[in-house]
């Protein structure tokens, strides 16, 4: 095994703007209805989430779809403007995100993920930096890592992932077998996977475990899922969109926490996918961002 050269040296870093986001609640119905028929109203998606970052249970929380720490959009209202679609699209996990506005002005954090439907970007900081901030602050984000590909390993692509990112990770291959081993914390079957199927590509969201089945739920230990956790989902390629595909193999991040609805769940961004199965997805319980992003 050995490490893996990428072509980095030929990617673009590029300026896109985002501000913190309101969360969006329809103020006439705000009940969700849950898989089994109930009426809830619960905190969602959106605003400056203060005791929820990654390394937290994305399961064991009174909310749905909530996003770590800070979420950001274009500050075009249309979520599907090319301008947000500029900053979605274009982030990549381990970006660096600067605050250009307000009193948290010049403080750093880390995108850790996309959130589809509602297209927002999720960025880590700390309580003490989040306590500065207010809905509406600026960021600039300097996008950084779409295009990344391993030289030597043309059956694994990447997706959504900074280059010191991926250096991080401890990726290794083997050129004579084609195939790389990636830690992970959970190996989960494409059976579990619901919203964001159906998408002609994955680089600005995200697609759902569903949890709704007790039993696949206790054998893939899906109640352990935390936020910023690399998890592998057999049968699943994405290399274009998210199809299920016997033998292939992806590996993504989670982004959001579990859902009450029918067919959502923790919600995983693409970062890499072999339509060919040659990913060793290799267990390992600090797979999480939190480790990865103290080596950055």
């Amino acid at each position: 095994m050995s490490k893996i050269n990428t072509n980095r040296d030929q990617l673009v870093m590029i300026s896109a703007l985002g501000v913190i986001s309101d969360p969006p609640l329809n103020i006439l119905s705000p009940y969700r209805i849950s898989a089994d028929g109930k009426p809830m109203i619960l905190p969602g998606t959106g605003g400056i989430t203060y005791n929820k970052r990654i390394g937290d249970s994305a399961i064991n929380l009174w909310g749905d779809h909530i996003e770590p720490a800070v979420s950001i959009k274009h500050p075009d209202s249309d979520r599907t403007s090319p301008f947000n679609g500029g900053l979605v699209v274009m982030s990549c996990v381990g970006n660096r995100a600067t605050v250009v506005s307000g009193d948290a002005k010049g403080e750093v954090g880390l995108v850790t993920g996309k959130h589809g439907g509602v297209f927002h970007v999720m960025v880590d900081f700390t309580r003490k930096q989040m306590d500065m901030m207010t809905v509406g602050d600026k960021m600039q984000v300097k996008t950084y890592g779409q295009g990344l590909a391993m030289t030597d390993f043309s059956g694994v692509q990447i997706r959504n992932l900074d280059p010191a990112m991926f250096d991080t990770i401890g990726i290794v291959g083997n050129v004579k077998t084609g195939r790389v081993e990636i830690p992970i914390t959970h190996l989960i079957p494409a059976a579990c996977m619901g919203s964001g199927l159906g998408q002609s590509h994955t680089t600005a969201g995200d697609y759902d475990i569903q949890m709704f089945d007790e039993e696949t739920v206790e054998k893939h230990r899906l109640n352990d899922l935390k936020f910023g956790d690399i998890v592998a989902i057999t049968n699943a390629d994405n290399t274009f969109g998210r199809v299920y595909r016997k033998k292939s193999i992806s590996v993504g991040v989670i982004v959001h926490s579990r859902s009450v609805v029918a067919g959502h769940g923790p919600g995983v961004t693409t970062l890499f996918t072999s339509r060919d199965g040659l990913i060793d997805a290799v267990i390992d319980p600090d797979a999480n961002l939190t480790n990865y992003f103290k080596k950055l």
